[in-house]
């Protein structure tokens, strides 16, 4: 089929390159003229495992494509819009890109009628669907569908390939029809249904996931206090089939670009619609104040912060990725400074990003040289190179041997027998 997809971020370019990889003709879109530069020189402007050697391949084969106008997508049967729904001030989704998308479709199909589908990925309020399909109601023929993605960065292409499930929301025969095409190739579980289930869904998800992780963080302090482990805790209630092992794992918090902004999107709904949420307000707030309360752990254990001297080990929001959206590195570092810490941090890809933010921090390219003379090491972010740590070189380089282990990863028997004084997040 011939595809088109608006918008090349993070999820846009993505589905795109997976589109490809599964044999479709694929054209992205992006009003950014220098990111389409780059991206036809096989450059992909955001880190991804996978990604940019497969964008490569899809364009030598041929089955991608890039443009910096909506002509580009002319004879597509579908086009995804993939823009961004960012958080406003309100705490709503914010749609301007999404409509601008949806008005530049509707001023090209609407002079070229056909039969094709025209398929929401961005993550929008239930109903937003029904009111682009209005706002494309002059276009004959084209049938509007929500089709939510559910892509973890850090393994996204993979995800898009080998989805665990395809949600498709719409009300015509012939929009399933044209998604099953499309999908033909791909296998996973389907739910078909209307638009607004298809929203829901997508906010419902990363809401109870986002519930989890704050559940468990919430119960890590309170095993702060009473001595027992909560790694231990979250592997017996994951043996219950009915809790499973999944987001279980208590730390600093959730950030990234989802879970934080459609959290709050799911609350301002509700709000509008007169229903209270109060689990989910209380699940951004723990998840808010996490980050100062192992801030605070680790001012007891120093006896103070000010000129000591701490390691951040990881900066992005999670592995594997570049983003730094929400990331609790950002509240840890402001804590630290605000009460006169001097900093040393290390990220293999984000520390760049983060730089720009917190130029007072001394950025390293080596974790050893990140503990070189420091009175505490904190890890924020897990990954590979923060975890794989040589214990004795480590401890040779540091003024004191404080561990304080933000995502409760590292080894603590071992840590402990090379003479390091280790803290994790409500372990005993």
């Amino acid at each position: 089929m011939n595809v088109a997809v608006i918008g090349t971020g993070y999820v846009g370019l993505t589905t795109a390159v997976s589109l490809a990889l599964h044999g479709h003709q694929v054209v992205g879109i992006d009003v950014d003229r220098e990111k389409v530069t780059r991206l036809q020189q096989k450059k992909s402007p955001i880190y991804e495992p996978g990604l940019e050697d497969a964008l490569g391949q899809v364009i030598d084969q041929g089955r991608l494509r890039f443009d910096h106008t909506v002509n580009g997508a002319a004879e597509a049967t579908v086009l995804f819009i993939c823009v961004g729904t960012p958080e406003a001030d309100d705490g709503s989704a914010d749609l301007r890109f999404l409509h601008a998308a949806a008005e530049d479709v509707r001023n090209l199909y609407g002079q070229k009628p056909g039969k094709r589908a025209v398929v929401i990925k961005s993550t929008v309020p239930v109903g937003t669907g029904d009111r682009i399909a209005e706002q494309l109601k002059a276009c004959t023929e084209v049938h509007l569908v929500s089709n939510p993605e559910f892509l973890r960065e850090g393994s996204a292409l993979s995800d898009s390939l080998h989805p665990s499930r395809i949600v498709v929301g719409a009300d015509s025969p012939e929009a399933f029809e044209m998604m099953d095409q499309l999908y033909a190739n791909v296998s996973g579980h389907w739910v078909k249904t209307t638009r607004a289930n298809a929203e829901l869904i997508k906010y419902a998800s990363n809401a109870f996931l986002a519930t989890r992780i704050s559940f468990m963080n919430e119960l890590a302090r309170l095993s702060a206090v009473l001595g027992t482990d909560i790694d231990v805790i979250s592997r017996g209630m994951g043996l219950d089939s009915r809790i499973g092992p999944e987001f279980l794992r208590a730390g600093l918090g959730y950030g990234g670009s989802c879970f934080p902004k459609d959290t709050a999107a799911l609350l301002q709904v509700a709000k509008e619609k007169g229903v209270d949420l109060n689990i989910l307000q209380q699940v951004r707030e723990v998840n808010r104040t996490q980050p100062a309360w192992y801030v605070q752990l680790i001012r007891d254990k120093l006896q103070g912060l000010r000129e000591k001297r701490i390691a951040i080990l990881g900066l992005s929001f999670k592995p594997e990725t570049d983003d730094i959206r929400e990331a609790r590195s950002l509240s840890v570092i402001g804590h630290f400074l605000q009460e006169g810490a001097f900093l040393s941090a290390f990220d293999p890809v984000a520390a760049d990003a983060v730089a720009r933010l917190y130029p007072q921090v001394r950025f390293e390219t080596d974790v050893y040289e990140t503990l070189r003379g420091a009175d505490a090491a904190v890890l924020v972010t897990e990954w590979k190179a923060c975890i794989q740590i040589d214990w004795s070189k480590a401890k040779a380089l540091m003024a004191r041997p404080m561990l304080f282990d933000g995502r409760n990863v590292w080894p603590a028997d071992l840590v402990r027998q090379h003479g390091f004084v280790y803290t994790g997040v409500g372990r005993s």
